[in-house]
């Protein structure tokens, strides 16, 4: 399926070409779709990053020699280097929603274009968090698992997999804009009881028609069954959720963090998942703030392969990158992980 749409940033490379009234030369930093490729090529000469891999910074200043325009990923780092490497850019489009991988303001000086492509991943993010959610609080993938480990063979016993319940369970979520609304319509349908908190308070009509109820951050981390975790990544929330967030949560709540991974402190996450810390229940966590930091997450912070931390690939909306962790939970509901832009 099809989650990502490389056709909406190809729309203001398409108007470049209009402007320019000439084929000019055009790089794809990551693999997209055929039509993609097909529908820019009758405009521009298409470099086209076929193999997928991730261009290194002095591979990806080399390629955009001579471009007017380049389609990134969150992989793509865009700031002064980059732009003084090629002065010809005139166009960034970056094929998702969060751009924190592009210096705006720099691009801005220049007289760069930047584009991104909100909304067309509102309800897929949505149903990916709640199936998260749901997978989290029935242990879908750690029984799953020992399914194909052989462990049915044991037998029947009334005290095994028991999961927790989403029905009339609470529901906090941190960040109320589209995607969150999202979620929150999504939730009506299993009777939670859902608050939120947002920097800005929707109206009581948006809020009527919601079903929510308005909370503070430690409220909503202190009494909560799961918390979901949707604001978009900066310097302000960077860390909104720490150690001390944490430790706020009850033994028994889930967290899910569908936003990027630069919102909660991974550090803190390891320990707690990790059993050396008091955790939560389930945690679905975003490592993706840029592809490095994934790495220097495994390779800096060792997970516990007992603890309570699975994360799925990457790339569930863009094809990104890989998994990265992927250990078996005993006894409580597994923590998962995934990226969404």
């Amino acid at each position: 399926m099809r989650t990502a749409d490389p056709g909406a940033a190809s729309g203001s490379l398409i108007q470049l070409a209009g402007l320019l009234k000439m084929k000019s030369k055009v790089l794809i930093t990551r693999r997209v779709f055929p039509e993609v490729v097909a529908m820019l090529s009758r405009q521009f000469d298409v470099d086209h990053n076929e193999s997928d891999d991730i261009l290194p910074a002095d591979v990806l200043r080399a390629r955009a020699q001579g471009c007017a325009g380049v389609m990134t990923c969150l992989t793509e780092k865009i700031d002064a280097a980059f732009l003084d490497a090629c002065p010809g850019i005139k166009v960034v489009s970056n094929i998702a929603v969060g751009y924190n991988n592009i210096d705006v303001a720099e691009a801005s000086r220049r007289g760069v274009a930047v584009t991104n492509t909100p909304g067309v991943l509102d309800d897929t993010t949505a149903d990916l968090t709640f199936a998260l959610l749901m997978a989290a609080a029935r242990r879908i993938t750690e029984t799953e698992r020992r399914l194909r480990q052989g462990e049915w063979k044991k037998g029947f016993a009334l005290q095994q997999w028991l999961g927790t319940d989403v029905h009339h369970a609470s529901l906090g979520i941190i960040g109320m804009g589209r995607i969150g609304q999202a979620i929150a319509r999504r939730a009506a349908g299993f009777d939670m009881t859902v608050r939120y908190h947002n920097r800005t308070r929707l109206d009581a009509a948006a809020e009527a028609a919601l079903r929510v109820g308005y909370a503070t951050k430690e409220q909503i981390l202190r009494e909560s069954d799961f918390v979901v975790v949707m604001v978009p990544y900066s310097s302000a929330t960077h860390h909104l959720i720490s150690a001390q967030d944490l430790a706020m949560m009850k033994p028994s709540a889930i967290l899910i963090n569908t936003a990027r991974g630069g919102v909660v402190d991974d550090v803190a996450l390891i320990a707690f998942t990790s059993g050396t810390t008091r955790d939560p229940k389930g945690v679905v966590h975003s490592h993706q703030t840029l592809g490095f930091e994934i790495r220097q997450l495994a390779e800096n912070h060792p997970h516990n392969p007992n603890g309570t931390l699975m994360a799925l690939p990457v790339g569930h909306f863009i094809g990104m990158l890989g998994g990265l962790l992927c250990p078996v939970l005993e006894g409580a509901p597994i923590h998962l992980s995934d990226a969404w832009d």
